[in-house]
């Protein structure tokens, strides 16, 4: 679990709560009225968060090109198909 810090407790050291990242590998909440709005991590942490979304997101095309049977529909015809389903 990350540890939390506070917006204006990190305000005041966060040279200190970088280098915890960037060095500890720590991750480190940031919050805002006791709620969580940011969180800092090591540059390291996030290429891989970046690398994994990057894989979902190759995983997610091919699934769609696999399934794809070839049928194309024009904006229009789409429209019209809505209209007749009463949407």
């Amino acid at each position: 679990m990350a540890d939390t810090v506070s917006l204006s407790d990190a305000r005041n050291g966060l040279s200190e709560l970088v280098n915890r990242a960037r060095y500890g590998g720590e991750r480190v909440t940031l919050s805002s009225r006791g709620k969580p709005v940011a969180v800092l991590l090591s540059v390291e942490d996030f290429e891989a968060l970046e690398a994994m979304e990057d894989a979902a997101d190759v995983r997610a095309y091919d699934e769609a090109k696999a399934a794809d049977d070839g049928e194309r529909v024009t904006l229009d015809d789409l429209r019209e198909d809505l209209k007749r389903e009463g949407q």
